[in-house]
């Protein structure tokens, strides 16, 4: 499996692609709200008719919201079955070619055929297999300057010499939600296809409602994938509310790591960012949860944040509220302070936070 995995050489998520209903309204709200600047551009005046992309970033993060401008692009029936959401979670590698055709012998469905982009020195391969629900991943190899994006086909729009301090530099994992069933035989297609290693699992039970977890992680560590299922005897929660209005399988969150958790929040929030509320009585328990806090307990309280542990050290993490129409979608902001794991002891706290909150009121 290390051999097979070792010849795709998957490093980084290069960039995800969301579909979206309108391209620019979305744009509008992340480079307001979360500091991303568009810095490239496809659609009618590049000589594509049937959709428009926008290219944002931030730090090392690349975003490309599409939206369709006729019925026969995917992102039109795309966002009728599933709303706004990532459509694309894209694998840096240093044969896209070698990588696509790996991934098909494995038993990956071919999504888009290798191309190769280029202009003035600088050349792009792309390539792209169906990952899990309608969600794909495209293997892409550059050569040259990695600002031209995709040469030849988009854009690029000179930097905004105003543009202010980025909070945000990578992006951390994405948390995918699937249909009962499907956990193990995704983790399995993972491991085979692309050479993923499990590296984390648990059960997690919140009252009555139960969940089941796994992640999966590139050879190289930087592409990590969080993979939840509802457990179908117990009765139904979060999961199962995000597969009926998403439509099935898809990403519940991409979440981006920040150096300063709580300068970050602060900012996002004057800027607009709405995120979740967290009940007091959550901090009033840390001290028995935890024997110490690597951020004071007060500036967590203050900004919402939650603090979780593992034998590696602490991890802060927040998310948003879902600004789609179904609410579906989220983002989280994450700190991790030598910790690996992903806050899943947040989510018990958070219950039994909520329902002391209940039996107070």
């Amino acid at each position: 499996m290390e051999a097979e995995g070792f010849y795709m050489n998957i490093g980084a998520v290069d960039h995800i692609e969301f579909y979206v209903g309108d391209a620019q309204q979305s744009a509008f709200y992340l480079c307001t709200a979360f500091g991303f600047r568009i810095c490239g551009q496809v659609g009618p005046e590049t000589g594509q008719a049937d959709h428009r992309s926008l290219l944002l970033r931030q730090g090392g993060i690349e975003v490309v919201l599409t939206s369709a401008l006729n019925p026969t692009h995917p992102a039109a029936s795309y966002v009728m079955q599933h709303g706004d959401g990532v459509a694309n979670i894209a694998f840096e590698v240093d044969d896209a070619t070698r990588a696509f055709e790996l991934a098909v012998e494995r038993g990956a469905v071919a999504v888009e055929q290798p191309t190769v982009h280029s202009k003035d020195g600088t050349e792009v391969v792309t390539a792209a297999v169906l990952g899990f629900g309608d969600v794909a991943h495209r293997f892409v190899q550059r050569t040259g300057d990695r600002k031209q994006f995709l040469p030849g086909v988009m854009d690029i729009i000179a930097a905004d010499p105003e543009a202010g301090e980025e909070l945000l530099s990578t992006v951390d994992h994405a948390a995918i939600c699937l249909p009962a069933g499907q956990l193990r035989p995704t983790v399995a297609f993972y491991e085979h296809v692309f050479g993923f290693s499990q590296i984390f699992e648990e059960f997690i039970e919140v009252g009555s409602q139960a969940m089941d977890s796994k992640v999966v992680q590139s050879p190289s560590g930087k592409v990590t994938f969080t993979l939840i299922e509802p457990v179908t005897d117990r009765q139904p929660g979060q999961i199962d509310t995000f597969l009926a209005r998403h439509g099935g399988a898809g990403v519940q969150h991409v979440a981006l790591l920040c150096d300063d958790i709580v300068g970050t929040v602060q900012t996002l929030e004057q800027r607009g960012v709405t995120f979740l509320q967290t009940p007091g009585s959550y901090y009033d328990q840390l001290q028995e949860r935890f024997e110490r806090s690597a951020l004071a307990i007060e500036d967590l309280r203050r900004t919402n944040v939650l603090i979780d542990e593992d034998h590696w050290g602490q991890v802060f993490q927040i998310f948003t509220q879902s600004q789609h129409v179904r609410k579906t979608y989220f983002w989280e902001v994450i700190d991790r302070h030598g910790a690996r794991t992903f806050g899943s002891g947040n989510i018990k706290a958070l219950y039994e936070a909520v329902a002391r909150e209940k039996v107070v009121s």
